[in-house]
């Protein structure tokens, strides 16, 4: 079955939001091999760019990062995924703008996926189920359909959406790539499980400015491994940043800021101590 393309524009930008996990717990190894996770996800205002446009076959490029631009790409495996499942004989020519640090914690793939399958839908409407195509492209991916904070639990598909109040931040990435296998490996290895996060306790901290009781279960595996990320950590504090700790897996790390002039300062003060790093200040959408 064939769509005509809802929007004849050359091309559509859209922005792909990173994210970061302010608190990470670990809860078990499940008999399927995969992990049971309690974490407070919230997305950023820093991010990817994806211009997509109707065409005659699925085509993609990537600008700013040295990656595959066929089936081992995340984007072009959810616009072959949707534009299956929707029965669409056209394609898409997509450009990838890739702004975020690779195998970052950041979730910049799965946010890359996320709005290729909305892209795609609003270029080609079908009645495609999104949330359950978006599992099957990676855990991270459900929630940035969802593109606010959540609450994620099972192996990140259970999301329960709640209000945080608004945060500035520093992101600094030390230029070390971290594998969530190997991340996760780690973890089991030590067999380093975590209670489930006190979520009311750390949206409390946030509303208040107060050190926030959150935790980061890979932190601990991760860091012991890779010197660069104790320093990043180090570094956030020395900054006076406050609250430091590593998103998701690694190796982008972030400390939280009073307000966004405080963040745009200690991140200018961080990228010259540290010119080798990627350093950003933010805030969350």
């Amino acid at each position: 079955m064939s769509h005509a393309p809802a929007d004849p524009a050359p091309h559509v930008t859209y922005f792909a939001p990173a994210k970061v996990n302010l608190g990470l717990s670990v809860r078990d190894l499940r008999a399927d091999g995969y992990h049971e996770l309690h974490s407070l996800m919230v997305p950023l205002n820093v991010g990817d760019d994806l211009d997509i446009a109707p065409a005659g076959t699925l085509s993609l490029r990537v600008q700013g990062a040295d990656l595959p631009a066929d089936e081992r790409n995340l984007v072009f495996r959810a616009a072959r995924a949707y534009l299956d499942a929707a029965g669409v004989d056209g394609g898409a020519a997509i450009t990838l703008h890739k702004r975020l640090p690779l195998a970052s914690g950041l979730g910049g793939g799965s946010s890359d996926a996320a709005t290729t399958l909305m892209a795609l839908a609003r270029l080609y409407p079908a009645r495609v189920d999104l949330p359950g195509l978006a599992l099957t492209l990676g855990a991270d991916v459900p929630f940035f359909l969802l593109g606010r904070a959540a609450v994620a639990s099972g192996v990140g598909e259970i999301l329960a959406p709640l209000p945080v109040p608004p945060v500035s931040l520093v992101l600094v990435n030390p230029g070390v790539e971290v594998s969530a296998r190997d991340a996760y490996a780690w973890l089991d290895a030590e067999e380093a499980f975590t209670p489930p996060l006190d979520v009311e306790a750390i949206l409390a901290a946030l509303t208040n400015g107060r050190p926030v009781p959150y935790l980061n279960a890979l932190q601990g595996p991760v860091a012991a491994r890779h010197a660069p990320i104790r320093e990043a950590l180090g570094a956030l504090e020395a900054a006076g940043l406050h609250s430091p700790l590593m998103s998701g897996s690694g190796s982008t790390c972030l400390g939280l800021a009073r307000d966004d002039a405080h963040a745009h300062d200690a991140a200018q003060a961080l990228a010259r101590q540290f010119p080798h790093w990627w350093v950003q200040a933010t805030r969350t959408l």
